[in-house]
């Protein structure tokens, strides 16, 4: 089984929001990096982006080891965007790929350590949202990945010391607020190339995913807090 080395250049994207990100790395350093804010224009830059990035860092597409990309959730056509070009890269390039949360991507995509409830907008007061303990040795998952209203994550329990981050907390931040749970300040969290990287360098051993082909982004179908990932 492939596992994520310090020594191996990666590609790493997410689209699932509203800005995405492309990152290239060794191991969890990162060499060059770009992102897209004209959501509408994704499909057709990401691509190119890959490549220019890929140009300034050294790296020739030859010499990747792996293909990070964010799963969701998020826009659905930002998702498939992020999917599809993902798996052309792993066929063309005959390298693994490893698929992690856009929520905990985004959780990572701050500095330092800390109790992150990430939220993203999922329109009107609905929210997709997840919780993460971010540690030195590693992220535990303290509220797993659901869907619901905004009361539903308020009204249930928060684990205690909890920081609000991402799209969906900026843009409720007077309700959250107003519950008396801490917003960190502008600017916005989004899912990032480089928190899909700081999440392997903190799970080296994490399974990339075992069939390229049949895998599927991950979406939250149901509006409750303790619905499963649906594939």
């Amino acid at each position: 089984m492939s596992t994520f080395s310090q020594e191996g250049f990666y590609v790493a994207f997410d689209t699932s929001g509203q800005v995405a990100s492309v990152a290239v790395a060794k191991g969890a350093q990162v060499l060059a990096r770009t992102t897209l804010e004209r959501q509408g224009d994704q499909a057709a830059r990401l691509v190119p982006s890959i490549r220019d990035i890929l140009s300034e860092a050294g790296v020739d597409r030859s010499d990747i080891s792996g293909v990070i990309v964010g799963e969701g959730p998020g826009s659905f056509t930002g998702v498939r965007i992020a999917a599809a070009t993902a798996k052309g890269l792993v066929h063309a390039l005959h390298c693994p790929l490893w698929a992690i949360s856009s929520l905990a991507a985004t959780a990572l995509s701050l500095e330092g350590s800390g109790i992150r409830y990430v939220l993203f907008d999922a329109r009107a007061d609905r929210v997709y949202g997840a919780c993460y303990g971010i540690g030195g040795i590693g992220v535990e998952t303290l509220v797993p990945p659901h869907g619901g209203s905004l009361r539903d994550v308020l009204d249930d329990e928060v684990p205690a010391g909890a920081v609000f981050v991402g799209e969906g907390a900026a843009q409720h931040r007077a309700a959250i607020e107003g519950a008396g749970f801490p917003v960190t300040p502008d600017p916005v969290a989004h899912p990032s190339g480089e928190g899909l990287l700081r999440y392997l360098a903190l799970h080296p051993d994490a399974a990339p995913v075992a069939s390229v082909p049949t895998w599927e982004p991950r979406y939250i179908r149901e509006w409750r807090p303790d619905a499963a990932w649906k594939g």
